[in-house]
């Protein structure tokens, strides 16, 4: 049985900054794609940043570039989520989301077939 826990989040003050981990467990579970989503009240999930096996390919939404930074140790099947100089919008409920099967685009919710239980990120102004 896979399971993803997310960690790390929490209240910070409007630059301020939070790293997020997701630990990934399951026998024999080797994750192709990792990536971040968030949601915030009313919204709709939406993409973060997501990060392919090597770890060379990322990809982030328009609205964290230069700010967030995806990463991932496959040895210890986790995956992270760097957070700085935060703004009150990336408010959310951050999900961790990983799937096994290669597939060209992973910036997409139906990319993947596992999901972690969220972590609340608050930023406050």
């Amino acid at each position: 049985q896979v399971q993803l826990v997310e960690s790390g989040g929490g209240l910070v003050q409007a630059g301020g900054s939070l790293r997020l981990s997701c630990a990934a467990s399951g026998r024999t579970f080797s994750p192709y794609a990792m990536g971040w989503f968030r949601q915030a009240p009313g919204k709709e999930r939406a993409f973060v940043a997501s990060i392919r096996w090597s770890g060379r390919n990322t990809y982030y939404a328009d609205s964290v570039k230069g700010r967030f930074t995806i990463s991932r140790d496959n040895a210890k099947n986790m995956l992270y989520l760097q957070m700085n100089s935060l703004k009150p919008e990336d408010t959310a409920v951050y999900y961790c989301a990983a799937d096994p099967v290669f597939r060209p685009i992973i910036t997409t919710p139906s990319t993947y077939g596992y999901w972690g239980q969220g972590t609340q990120v608050t930023v406050s102004s």
